[in-house]
């Protein structure tokens, strides 16, 4: 039975757990940061950055204000506020015939916001490997 793959996503937001990724993630998943210019190709790491951006980006302010979804593919805006700064974005989010996501790309706005996004997802994404390393 595939995975209800939107239904599980929002589930996952709204309780900031992100322990549900592994799950929800195909093997050869692909990442697509606003600020990396390379994809970042593999469940591992398509996983670690998306538990980052749940620490930075799912705050209080945090929220989806549009939903655009196909059988196998759905955009969703969302708005935040990040230290003052307005946040627009959305996630593109593509998944396999099981429900897995495969393709998850985030693209955002304005540039004041994608350059407080890149320190913030740097501090974090290097707090994580530390921890890994330990």
């Amino acid at each position: 039975m595939p995975i209800d793959t939107l239904a599980t996503w929002h589930r996952l937001v709204e309780t900031h757990d992100p322990r549900g990724l592994n799950d929800l993630l195909a093997p050869d998943a692909v990442f697509h940061s606003p600020v990396v210019h390379k994809p970042q190709v593999g469940k591992a790491l398509t996983a670690m950055y998306l538990q980052a951006a749940f620490q930075v980006f799912f705050n209080p302010s945090f929220r989806y204000v549009r939903e655009v979804a196909g059988p196998r593919d759905a955009v969703l805006e969302f708005t935040l506020e990040i230290d003052g700064i307005a946040i627009n974005g959305v996630d593109m989010i593509r998944w396999n015939e099981d429900g897995r996501i495969v393709d998850f790309k985030v693209m955002i706005r304005p540039l004041k916001a994608v350059n407080l996004i890149h320190e913030k997802m740097a501090a974090m994404l290097q707090a994580g490997m530390q921890q890994q390393q330990q």
